[in-house]
């Protein structure tokens, strides 16, 4: 029996979905709704521009290097990650296909590289894995008819340990570079690793507890003996961001509800669960050849690639773990997965620091630049990211992402609780609005949540003009870098010039964060289908503006700027219509007449009441006739539904399935 089938409903609905139509007439736009669509058109524009300048007829981006390490099939990827999640929002029509090509060209740029074997990555850890199959994700979420062949091939390369990448004796990924080339052994090629002076003088080096690494001869750049025991200690067994693996996985069995995908994910992560157990609630970082914590490390719970000691710490471990532990709770149903990121969040937030940024030792200095800005003198509290044998180091101020993603997944006290207090200790105000954007793009989280507690209704607003001024600042960039040859220490420069901006219309119309960069899937508490197109998407000028995201009152506004053509918008509940809805509350107008009547009277506001009545789908059928608006308050039963990328014109007899045809779109 299939797992989608063992606890929960399929997230297909037999019958058509409950109907509602807005009769609230829309007199004046809202500023938000106008600034909405105006950022809709602005990245359609700037897509374009991007695909024109830097790319070729085939998808590929215009580089004529050499990639000479084992890095750099995350930076050809990264470029597109968030442009089929444009497309999935309600852009073009034509950024699905032109998301697509792109993904093909780069995959057919990089095997000519020598960097993929069979279309995947030969061997590399999944902190940059993980940036890399992002836009594969959204491909999925798109177009699972035409994707997901390809998407369970390469989750096979996991869950087969005929592959070589997982030992079911042990529980563990068995090296930390892995992936289509069983060949592609260690860490690095040659004896010494590839160091770059600014990434030594940034992170420092691993291992520095051997003697190598206190005495020698030998700068550690240039050390081969440190090359040897990276080899042999660092290099084979497992590491922590492995388990960014699991949102692969996870992806598999969204697209094909197979038991043998969730009882991976289950099994591998548990193995996690129980080392982060035995140790006292953090999550370590290594487990050798044997399974074992610290077995190549002379017991030692940190260490390991990617680890906690070298280069990233909590930056890298978090979100792998985190990206697990929902993959886990997402199959499973049982959200206690989620504990080990949460005990380990909380021993780092029992041992934080107040500080201005200025006076820590932070080793993401470029990172909270923009960030924080004239806040870097602001005392706030910073948490540590690392731990060697001297103890915690490398203080930052939180970042929000993971207990973000926490509170979305449960909307449970215990974790909204802990941001409330984390935004107490902040001698940074939350409302603050910065127009930076990471490669990640994410970040604005704090001014999110300061938005959902009620405390600034202009937020909107705010971060709507936030992402146009970054969207025009790439284009800029674009005109700056287009006709240069891309060296290959700057193949950075694609995604300092991408323009697609997606975070504010995520949390705006989606109710949801940014998708973990770590390699996370997509949560949402609502996503919308264009009824008419029948396709992913807000249709044309359809704007909309989740204000709550409690299960028992998601809110959504929806308004349909048209002056003259009706729109038909489908309310999905949950990024995969995990969700069902229960209940529904809407605005209606008191006197269908008002424009004839009580507009003559000297009234210029129609008279707004509520009408409730029940539901019992995961979706929700809007009409919205020219000019109007519709508040929808919904009640939400969490994780009713197994996940699918099904949609409302998918019927149940037509379940998505590998090598079916298109429903879809």
């Amino acid at each position: 029996m299939s797992s989608h089938s063992a606890d929960r409903a399929p997230a297909d609905d037999p019958a058509p979905s409950p109907e509602i139509e807005a009769k609230v007439p829309l007199l004046e736009p809202p500023g938000w709704a106008v600034a909405q669509r105006a950022l809709f058109d602005l990245l359609d524009h700037a897509w374009r521009r991007f695909d024109q300048d830097f790319t070729g007829p085939d998808g590929r981006l215009h580089y004529a290097g050499r990639l000479t390490t084992r890095d750099g099939v995350d930076d050809f990827y990264e470029v597109f990650f968030n442009w089929p999640q444009l497309y999935l929002l309600g852009g073009a029509d034509d950024l699905l296909s032109a998301s697509e090509q792109h993904w093909e060209g780069v995959t057919r740029q990089l095997t000519e590289l020598g960097m993929l074997h069979d279309e995947f990555e030969r061997g590399y850890d999944w902190f940059h894995q993980g940036e890399s199959l992002l836009l594969l994700y959204f491909l999925c979420m798109a177009a699972p008819d035409r994707w997901s062949e390809r998407a369970l091939h390469f989750a096979e390369l996991y869950v087969d340990p005929a592959h070589g990448n997982y030992d079911p004796a042990h529980r563990i990924i068995t090296r930390p570079h892995n992936g289509s080339d069983p060949r592609r052994t260690g860490l690095f090629d040659g004896d010494v690793y590839p160091w770059l002076l600014k990434e030594g003088q940034t992170y420092g080096y691993p291992l520095e507890w051997i003697p190598e690494a206190a005495d020698g001869p030998y700068p550690l750049s240039e050390d081969p003996r440190l090359g040897a025991q990276m080899r042999d200690r660092m290099g084979v067994g497992d590491t922590a961001v492995n388990l960014a693996a699991a949102g692969l996985v996870l992806n598999a069995w969204i697209l094909s509800g197979e038991d043998r995908y969730h009882d991976w994910i289950v099994e591998y992560v548990d193995a996690w669960r129980e080392r982060t157990e035995a140790n006292g609630g953090l999550i370590p970082d290594n487990a050798g050849p044997d399974g074992v914590v610290g077995s190549l490390m002379e017991g030692r719970w940190y260490g390991g690639h990617y680890g906690w000691s070298w280069p990233h710490g909590w930056h890298s471990v978090g979100h792998a773990a985190c990206v697990a532990a929902l993959a886990a709770a997402t199959v499973t149903g049982d959200d206690d997965y989620l504990s080990m990121v949460a005990t380990t969040l909380d021993t780092l937030i029992g041992r934080g620091k107040v500080m201005p940024h200025i006076e820590a030792d932070s080793s993401l200095p470029s990172k909270w630049v923009a960030e924080l800005g004239p806040d870097s003198h602001t005392p706030t509290l910073h948490l540590p990211f690392r731990h060697n044998d001297l103890g915690w180091f490398d203080y930052n101020p939180v970042t929000s992402p993971v207990p973000v993603a926490l509170w979305h997944h449960t909307a449970s006290d215990t974790d909204r609780s802990r941001l409330e207090r984390l935004r107490e200790a902040d001698g940074i105000d939350w409302r603050t609005v910065r127009p930076f954007r990471a490669k990640e793009e994410s970040g604005h989280e704090k001014a999110w949540f300061a938005f959902l507690a009620g405390d600034d209704p202009g937020y909107p607003e705010r971060i709507l003009a936030a992402a146009q001024a970054q969207v025009r600042h790439r284009l800029r960039r674009i005109d700056r870098y287009r006709d240069l040859d891309v060296p290959e220490a700057d193949i950075h420069v694609w995604q300092q010039s991408n323009p697609v901006v997606t975070e504010a219309l995520v949390q705006l119309t989606w109710g949801g964060p940014q998708v973990l960069y770590g390699g996370g899937l997509q949560q949402a508490r609502l996503r919308y289908h264009d009824a008419d197109a029948r396709r992913a998407g807000l249709p044309p000028d359809v704007a909309a503006l989740v204000t709550s995201i409690d299960p028992e009152a998601t809110t959504v506004e929806l308004v349909n700027l048209s002056p003259e053509a009706g729109r038909t918008v489908i309310v999905q509940a949950g990024a995969f219509a995990e969700h069902t809805i229960t209940a529904v509350r809407h605005t209606i107008c008191e006197d269908d007449g008002w424009i004839g009547d009580m507009y003559d009277y000297g009234h210029t506001e129609p008279v707004v009441t509520e009408r409730e009545g029940p539901c019992d789908s995961a979706f929700l059928t809007v009409r919205l006739p020219a000019s109007t608006r519709i508040r929808l308050v919904l009640r939400l039963q969490l994780r009713a539904n197994a996940p699918s990328y099904g949609t409302p014109f998918t019927s149940q007899d037509e379940e998505l399935t590998p090598g079916t045809e298109e429903h879809t779109e």
